[in-house]
C-alpha cells in the first residue's frame, strides 16, 4: 500500500509504524536500551513465576497477585517491544490493520490491567493489617480467583469499545502512525470520522480504570496509616509499613512517570516530538521491567529463594 498522505485509506490492510520519527539514524543505538528492557522483564518475571511456583511457602494472596502481575508484564512487553525492535534493526515498518488493532487493544488492556492487581494488592495489604486474625478466611484462593477475573473482565469489557470503534473508522489521511507501536490516540488522529466520542469515551476510561483504582489504593492506605498510627511500640508501626514497601515502590514507579507524562503533554509545547514519543514509549515498558526487580530486591522470601535457586544454598 502506498505511503502517500493523499491515498484513500479507508479500510486499509496495513499501517506503517515509524518508529521514532526525527530519529531514525539512532535507531539502531536506542535499541540497545529497549533490548535491554524486554530481556530484564522477561527474565525478571519469569522468574518470580518459577520462584512462587517452586515454594510452597509463597503460595499465598500477595504473591498469587504478583504473578498476575508477572503474567500481564510478560503478554504486555511482548506483544509490542519485538516489533519495535524489528522496526530498529531491519526496518520493518508495516503492520497489518488486524495485527495494528490487535496490539492497541492489548496494551491499553494489559496497563489497566496492571493498575487493577495494584488495587487487588492494597487490598491484600489492607486485611493483613487491619485484619490480621481474619487474612487467611477473606482472602481465599477462590476470593483471589474471582478478584483476578473480576479485573481481567472490567478492562476488558471497559477497552472492548476502542476496538470496535477503530474497525469501523474510515482511514482517509494516511496509514502513517508516527510512533512505534499502535495506540488509540494515534488511529484517531488517522481517521476522517468524527471521533469526539471516542475523545470523550477515553476520558471516561482515564477516570474509570488509573482514576478510581488510584482513589481505591489511597482509602486503602489511608486506612492503613489510621491502624499503624494506633500500634503500641515505637519500632511496630515502621515494621509493619514495612511489609508493604515493595507494593508502594511499584504504585510510584507506575503512576509518577505516568503524571510527569501527561504534564510533559500539556505544559511542555517546545519539546520535540521525537522526545515525547521516546520518553511514552519509556514509560509503556518500565514497570515489566521494575515490577519483578522490586519485589525481587525488596521481598525477602523472594531474595532468599533466588539465592537458593543460583546457589543451592539456604539463607
Amino acid at each position: 500500500m502506498s505511503d502517500s498522505n493523499t491515498t484513500d485509506f479507508t479500510n486499509p490492510s496495513t499501517f506503517i509504524l515509524m518508529g521514532i520519527p526525527g530519529l531514525e539514524a539512532a535507531h539502531v543505538w536506542i535499541s540497545i536500551p529497549f533490548c535491554a528492557i524486554y530481556i530484564i522483564a522477561i527474565l525478571g518475571n519469569f522468574t518470580i513465576l518459577l520462584i512462587v511456583k517452586r515454594e510452597p511457602s509463597l503460595h499465598g494472596p500477595m504473591y498469587y497477585f504478583l504473578c498476575m502481575l508477572a503474567v500481564i508484564d510478560l503478554i504486555l512487553s511482548t506483544s509490542t517491544l519485538p516489533k519495535m525492535l524489528n522496526i530498529f534493526w531491519f526496518n520493518s515498518r508495516e503492520i497489518d490493520f488486524s495485527a495494528c488493532l490487535t496490539q492497541m487493544y492489548f496494551i491499553h488492556c494489559f496497563s489497566g490491567m496492571e493498575t487493577g492487581i495494584l488495587v487487588a494488592m492494597a487490598l491484600d495489604r489492607y486485611v493483613a493489617i487491619c485484619h490480621p486474625l481474619r487474612h487467611s478466611t477473606i482472602l481465599t484462593n477462590p476470593v483471589v480467583a474471582k478478584i483476578g477475573l473480576a479485573v481481567v473482565l472490567r478492562v476488558g469489557m471497559v477497552i472492548l469499545p476502542y476496538l470496535l470503534l477503530a474497525r469501523q473508522w474510515p482511514y482517509c489521511r494516511t496509514n502513517i502512525i508516527p510512533q512505534p507501536f499502535c495506540m488509540h490516540i494515534a488511529l484517531v488522529k488517522l481517521s476522517c470520522a468524527d471521533t469526539l466520542a471516542s475523545s470523550y469515551y477515553g476520558l471516561f476510561v482515564l477516570f474509570c480504570v488509573m482514576g478510581l483504582d488510584a482513589i481505591f489504593i489511597t482509602i486503602s492506605y489511608i486506612q492503613i496509616l489510621r491502624v499503624i498510627f494506633r500500634l503500641p511500640t515505637k519500632d511496630a508501626p515502621l515494621k509493619t509499613f514495612g511489609t508493604c514497601g515493595s507494593h508502594l515502590c511499584v504504585i510510584l514507579a507506575s503512576y509518577i512517570p505516568g503524571l510527569f507524562i501527561s504534564l510533559m503533554y500539556r505544559f511542555s509545547q517546545n519539546v520535540p516530538g521525537h522526545f515525547h514519543i521516546l520518553i511514552a514509549s519509556v514509560y509503556v515498558f518500565m514497570s515489566p521491567m521494575l515490577n519483578p526487580i522490586i519485589y525481587g530486591a525488596r521481598t525477602k522470601k523472594i531474595r532468599d529463594r533466588l539465592l537458593w535457586l543460583f546457589t543451592h544454598k539456604e539463607p
